[in-house]
């Protein structure tokens, strides 16, 4: 009788064969089935729901494939807030990024509660950016953060860089890791002053950013608000026209940065124009290519940021990653996150970790959360290292290529211009040198080659006794520690770097020639 009783697949092929119910009733896999099939037969087979389950993954964000294609469409634009402490950056990102729909209603109103039971309820918005314990309680920002959010034009990460002095280290490391940066100034009464002072974060940050090689600059008058009387044209003329001055002996062109009031806590000139700010007609900025000038207008930020040139990327270059961060993933393992400063890496790639000289394999990619299956120059990724241990890399180091290793430095040959230095400086002077890799480590000025023309690069005197403010000079430096660096001419981010010593910037310079391990 068993033999007897027809297979269900060829009942369906064969309907009018009988179903003999009364020996053998279908099993419930078998009625789930003919249910799952009859409910095909209505919407049109398998293909067409395939096609349907893939159009509403791409509609809702869901479709990994089709979720990386529209992200890269849009450029990515790595953008760094600097300036003076307590300007407002944080609170002038953390309410861009709410406008813009960068964080959930939600999460923001958790923000707004803890805020308030702390008793700061003015820092909402910066805590959207501010999470450690020690930066809410303290009320200012000690690590750098980041955050994402999407404008017309770009894909913006954004970068919020600490403002006081003793946390200067944290905001070179998420400098070198920006294409143009919002430099924040507060307009109220004392503020602008101290920042513009010359011991103020407002001019050392505008210095180390053109520095680190960011080039493009958008400068951002804040707390506009707090001017007497509020919202003052007279005060915001002021601040634009000594700003202008500074940032133009830094080297950027002053015609080339678009400069607003805004009010970060109001949402003032942010996204939309003000009208308490119906005085300002708007920023211009002029830009020279080909002996032709261009014109470009607008009013708020977030015109200024889509206004950016897109980022020269160094795309035929070996693969260059700066380690600026280092994590342990539970289930995962180790994790190392930073910009790529040239070439592309893929999941499976072997890489080496310099100067440590440790050679792994990149086992996945991952950018803002999500899985990718090639990293660019530009940017910021986690790579899950094989078989490496935490302890075994740290801040700094940076990730090559297998095939064409970075290698750790002996001495290195730098062009050097001495900004701020009270007194002279000899042979053996060992301040710390803050380079484009995030890598601060004290260098000991071995030899001082040549005294050379600032401008010109003509040579005034052979090996001289000293150097001192203003002077320009090629000296021979020895690092203290195991590093990795670049020539100038041959990987930019990684041949420059500030020197600091006494809590402050006091010279410049490039790397020309290095001495291998």
């Amino acid at each position: 009788v068993h033999h007897a009783i027809p297979s269900f697949n060829a009942l369906i092929s064969n309907p009018q064969q009988p179903t003999m119910s009364c020996i053998r009733r279908q099993t419930p896999q078998q009625q789930r089935k003919a249910a799952v099939e009859k409910a095909l037969g209505k919407i049109g087979g398998p293909d067409k729901v395939a096609s349907l389950l893939n159009e509403y993954q791409v509609l809702t964000g869901t479709n990994a494939a089709a979720r990386g294609t529209i992200e890269k469409e849009k450029l990515v634009m790595n953008l760094a807030i600097i300036g003076h402490v307590d300007c407002g950056k944080s609170t002038l990102l953390g309410h861009l990024a709410y406008k813009l729909g960068g964080i959930d209603k939600r999460k923001f109103e958790k923000f707004e509660e803890e805020a308030l039971q702390m008793g700061k309820g003015s820092f909402k918005y910066a805590w959207i950016l501010d999470n450690l314990k020690a930066e809410r309680e303290r009320g200012i920002t000690i690590d750098y953060a980041d955050w994402r959010i999407q404008t017309s034009k770009y894909m913006v990460h954004l970068i919020d860089c600490p403002g006081h002095r003793d946390f200067i280290k944290n905001a070179i490391t998420g400098m070198v890791q920006a294409d143009a940066a919002i430099l924040t100034v507060a307009s109220g009464t004392g503020e602008f002053e101290a920042g513009i002072s010359k011991n103020g974060q407002t001019r050392e940050h505008a210095l180390l950013a053109y520095t680190m090689g960011v080039k493009q600059l958008i400068v951002a008058v804040n707390k506009i608000d707090h001017t007497e009387p509020p919202y003052s044209e007279a005060r915001f003329k002021e601040i634009k026209k000594e700003v202008s001055a500074y940032v133009k002996k830094v080297g950027y062109n002053p015609k080339n940065v678009a400069c607003m009031p805004t009010s970060a806590w109001h949402g003032d000139n942010l996204i939309e124009p003000s009208a308490k700010l119906s005085w300002f007609k708007g920023w211009e900025v002029k830009r020279t290519e080909n002996r032709t000038e261009t014109l470009t207008v607008g009013k708020t930020l977030l015109e200024a940021i889509d206004n950016l040139l897109p980022p020269v990327r160094a795309v035929g270059t070996p693969f260059r990653m700066a380690i600026t961060r280092v994590f342990k993933v539970y289930g995962v393992g180790t994790v190392a996150a930073g910009p790529v400063l040239g070439g592309t890496l893929r999941p499976g790639d072997s890489v080496t970790v310099g100067p440590a000289n440790i050679t792994t394999v990149a086992q996945s990619i991952e950018m803002f959360h999500k899985a990718v299956n090639e990293a660019q120059p530009g940017d910021y990724i986690g790579v899950n290292l094989g078989n490496v241990s935490r302890k075994e890399i740290h801040r700094g180091m940076v990730l090559s290529s297998a095939n064409q290793p970075i290698q750790g430095v002996r001495s290195f040959l730098a062009q050097i211009i001495i900004l701020n230095h009270p007194g002279e400086i000899h042979a053996g002077y060992t301040p710390v040198f803050d380079f484009g890799n995030a890598c601060h480590v004290a260098c000991k000025f071995a030899e001082l080659r040549q005294k050379i023309d600032r401008r010109s690069g003509k040579v005034l005197e052979k090996n001289p006794k000293m150097v001192k403010s203003g002077d320009a000079a090629m000296v021979i430096c020895v690092p203290q520690k195991p590093l990795c660096v670049e020539t100038y001419n041959q990987f930019p981010p990684l041949g420059r770097f500030a020197v600091r010593d006494m809590k402050q910037t006091v010279a410049v310079g490039v790397i020309k020639s290095v001495e291998k391990v």
